[in-house]
């Protein structure tokens, strides 16, 4: 980055600051007329004693009335000139700031990626967002105005000065005597002011990291009992911040004191001296007019020059901050990220480490002249004491790390010198923790194959040209304009050619790491649009029909009651037996039906309006009479009551006010607090008595007239149930299921579980619903996945792209024992001729291993063979020996 933002704004925007001083310069002859014109019109055309007037140029004569009109609209045209210089000049320097605040933060963001891996282990991601957000905001501002608001309010400031000084001399300088004073007391006190705010944003990062820190260990705060602690020094940080915030005040507000002081001084000497001036004909009254009217305006440029220079002085601070926080010793050259060279095939030879030093944020050394050979077509186990610098190692071989001293080359070539398109191609590495992208599972897992886009999208019509747009104003602001809605997968990196053979890849290696149970049943939660994806809604069809068959079995049939649309579904509740379909949106959310007008409606027409009533006030008494003594968090309350422990005593009362011979009396919010319970009954499951076959029959009158007179605004909003159709708003499972599972029966959900598995099987289907599961949304930093499934797809994304070189370290730590054997008989089978470098937590896993590296002390001290090293007396004998 340029050193100064002075520099910064010169050669990034050189031609926009061109193009604004040459429209800021043009406009001050137009302002000029402007403070001209009415002094002519008061001086010669309504106070003069001429009665006609001859148009120059034209030789036209015109009375004083037209004349006065005239003249009325050429100073109606200055008027709407200069605020069309205005709005031009506006307008060009919005664009113009935008697009450098986007050019910078984009740069910011990029620096971001080249930053050392030391540098995030003492740099909270709290403060490098706000500043990548929130503190650069105000320079996109200051860099549109940093020469075109100097011009233009500068330009403004000497034509009415020298519009004041051509009326008379006197008076102008008596109005601006004060001026030199606040040009001289005011940037002094802003420097203050100033250095003030560069305090308060260092004080304002460390409460953002304070806030940070907080979140992440909120658990200890309550496992200690330390929340008072913690807020009290949380209180103390606020209480710094608003000292330094009160004295900013204090000194911004005497700033203001003074403009405004000075300001209004002006007017005293217009009225004093130009009056004078005008009384004994010394001046024209038109002119004392037009030099009040031009002194009035001439507060505005001034402040603007006073307050642009505080935005300058903020301005030049905030880069400096910025330039110093995201220009750290040892970031990645730019061309390491983006350079991809031509015809640079596999990395072949060996990864040599020579004599290299790693030193940590204390200058300590975690890798001590280190020096070894590994051939790249090894499998190789590091094992070594905690802390011996076996973890340091990964890295540095993996090209996390970087060594302070030493050379570290790959097949002859220096490692520290290669683009990440040849390291990040043909290295990978998992550490004993995986991040996870908030996307889907699928996008997770092709995370490594997402290096260039390689088709591009296709767009028409409107569409083509916002994309256009895009890319051009992209190219302006200095960012890259490569479309993130083009196919950026790259099949061969995968040996793939098609999307199909990538899918087959990619459910191989899901099964080699153990996450394939887990896919398969993300896919039967999984929801397509049968539109999008008619194959897979074909192939759902199909098991849906042979599930049917299976249970026409008389020993199956009772697991699972299926719908029908005159047929009332006991194991379904009262909700879904009226909808019968599930809901698109929230219209007809089962939770609120009660408060849906056309819902009540459909009740009052089929006269099922009281009985809900009566049931909802027997569902009520028999949910206080059951759970009124009970703990709010007794497991009965999950398992059967429909009211929650806070909503309970809402009931009681509602139940003590309410009459149950005269329950329409009921006011419209009782009414429908009632009416909602009944709506959530499952007759099979409850058994409250409330729901008879008479009840049934009029839900089941009410299914059809609310299916049959569905109003125009609500079409669409229900997805219903028909046995021909795929129901584009149920999963999977709810499709091929197409029912209920009964309740009662032993173990209903596990027997139709593996029944519907026995169907996806039969039909080979097993990998469609697969492949519906990497559509799984794996939410924020991958938190709807546990620990071991997140371990788990960070191996699958390592494997996916086939690296030439696999670095491991302890990645499999935090697995259970036999799904570690799993992986590692998978991955040393896979790696047969590849290298394979896997930092081990249990040491006697590297018997199976071509070689053993032992670290220790931050330097390999024993190296061979398995076989080799396991003698009495070796390094490696004494940390089995610990093991054990």
């Amino acid at each position: 980055m340029e050193p100064t933002i002075f520099r910064y704004i010169l050669r990034y925007s050189l031609r926009a600051q061109i193009v604004l001083t040459v429209m800021s310069i043009a406009s001050l002859p137009f302002l000029w007329w402007f403070y001209d014109l009415p002094k002519y019109i008061i001086n010669k055309v309504i106070q003069g004693d001429t009665e006609t007037f001859v148009l120059p140029y034209v030789d036209v004569e015109l009375d004083r009335i037209t004349y006065l009109w005239l003249t009325c609209a050429a100073f109606l045209v200055l008027v709407l000139v200069n605020q069309a210089f205005k709005y031009v000049i506006n307008v060009y320097r919005g664009v113009t700031g935008e697009r450098m605040l986007r050019r910078l933060r984009y740069e910011l963001y990029n620096r971001i990626l080249r930053f050392p891996h030391s540098v995030f282990k003492k740099l909270s991601q709290g403060e490098i967002i706000a500043m990548i957000t929130a503190e650069v905001e105000p320079l996109g501002g200051y860099i549109s105005e940093s020469v075109s608001l100097l011009v233009f309010q500068g330009g403004t400031l000497l034509v009415i000065l020298g519009f004041l000084l051509v009326q008379n001399v006197y008076m102008a300088l008596a109005a601006i005597a004060l001026y030199p004073v606040q040009f001289y007391l005011i940037p002094k006190l802003q420097m203050k002011v100033n250095a003030l705010g560069k305090e308060r944003v260092r004080l304002v990062r460390r409460l953002s990291d304070r806030i940070g820190e907080t979140v992440q260990g909120v658990q200890e705060v309550h496992v200690h009992d330390t929340s008072l602690r913690e807020s009290a020094e949380f209180s103390r940080q606020l209480g710094t911040i608003f000292l330094v915030r009160f004295d900013i005040y204090v000194k911004k507000f005497v700033i203001k004191f003074l403009n405004n002081t000075i300001q209004q001084l002006g007017p005293f000497f217009f009225y004093s001296i130009g009056g004078y001036l005008v009384i004994t004909g010394g001046l024209e009254i038109g002119t004392l007019v037009a030099a009040i009217a031009a002194h009035k305006d001439l507060g505005a440029p001034w402040k603007e020059l006073l307050s642009y220079y505080q935005r300058k002085e903020d301005a030049r601070i905030k880069y400096d901050q910025v330039v110093a926080q995201f220009a750290p010793p040892g970031s990645l050259d730019e061309t390491i990220l983006t350079s991809d060279p031509d015809g640079f095939g596999p990395v072949e030879g060996e990864i040599a480490v020579q004599n290299v030093t790693v030193l940590d944020e204390q200058a300590s050394a975690t890798i001590d002249q280190l020096s070894v050979q590994i051939p790249l077509d090894q499998r190789v186990a590091i094992v070594g004491p905690g802390g011996g610098g076996k973890e340091e190692l990964a890295l540095l071989l993996a090209r996390l790390a970087s060594p302070d001293r030493g050379a570290l080359q790959v097949g002859g070539q220096d490692m520290a010198n290669l683009p990440e398109s040849i390291t990040g191609r043909q290295f990978s590495y998992v550490g004993s923790s995986t991040f996870v992208f908030n996307t889907t599972l699928g996008d997770n897992l092709f995370y490594g194959l997402k290096h260039r886009p390689l088709v591009p999208a296709v767009y028409e019509g409107d569409a083509a040209k916002e994309r256009e747009r895009f890319a051009k104003e992209a190219n302006l602001s200095g960012n890259v304009e490569a479309d993130v809605e083009g196919d950026w997968i790259d099949y061969a990196s995968a040996d793939a050619d098609s999307p199909e053979k990538l899918r087959e890849h990619a459910l191989h290696v899901l099964e080699q790491v153990g996450l394939a149970e887990e896919l398969y049943q993300f896919g039967l939660r999984g929801t397509i649009d049968p539109e999008d994806k008619p194959e897979v809604a074909e192939a759902v069809m199909a098991a849906r029909a042979r599930l049917l068959e299976r249970l026409a079995d008389p020993a199956i049939a009772p697991l699972v009651e299926t719908f029908d649309r005159d047929k009332y579904n006991d194991n379904a509740s009262v909700a879904e037996n009226l909808l019968f379909g599930y809901p698109v949106d929230d219209s007809f959310n089962p939770e609120r039906l009660a408060e849906n007008a056309y819902v009540r409606e459909v009740l009052d027409k089929v006269g099922l309006t009281e009985r809900f009533l009566q049931a909802g006030h027997q569902v009520a008494a028999t949910m206080v009479e059951l759970f009124a003594d009970l703990p709010p968090d007794h497991e009965l309350f999950q398992q059967f009551s429909f009211i929650a422990a806070d909503d309970l005593p809402d009931f009681q009362a509602l139940l003590q006010r309410a009459d149950r011979n005269n329950l329409a009396a009921l006011s419209a919010d009782d009414s429908a607090r009632l009416v909602s319970l009944p709506f959530k009954l499952i007759q099979a499951r409850h058994r409250l008595g409330v729901i008879d076959d008479e009840m049934k029959d009029s839900i089941l009158a009410a299914r059809r007239a609310f299916a049959d007179d569905l109003p125009e605004e609500h079409a669409g909003a229900i997805a219903f149930f028909d046995e021909a159709r795929y129901n584009a708003a149920a999963n999977l499972q709810d499709n091929i299921l197409f029912g209920k599972v009964a309740y009662g029966q032993a173990q209903a959900v596990d027997r139709v579980g593996g029944l519907i598995r026995d169907v996806v099987e039969e039909l080979g289907l097993r990998d469609t619903v697969a492949s519906v599961g990497l559509e799984f949304p794996v939410g924020i930093a991958g938190s709807r996945l546990n620990g071991v499934q997140r371990q788990k797809l960070g191996l699958a994304r390592a494997l996916i792209k086939r690296p030439r070189v696999l670095v491991l370290s302890e990645a499999t730590a935090s697995l259970d024992s036999a799904s570690q054997a799993r992986i590692m008989d998978a991955l040393l089978e896979s790696f047969e001729g590849r290298c394979l470098i896997w930092v081990l937590h249990r040491p006697d896993q590297a018997e199976r291993f071509d070689r053993v590296l032992v670290v220790k002390q931050g330097r390999v001290v024993e190296q061979g063979s398995f076989a080799e090293l396991n003698q009495e007396g070796t390094e490696l004998q004494q940390i089995l020996a610990q093991q054990q």
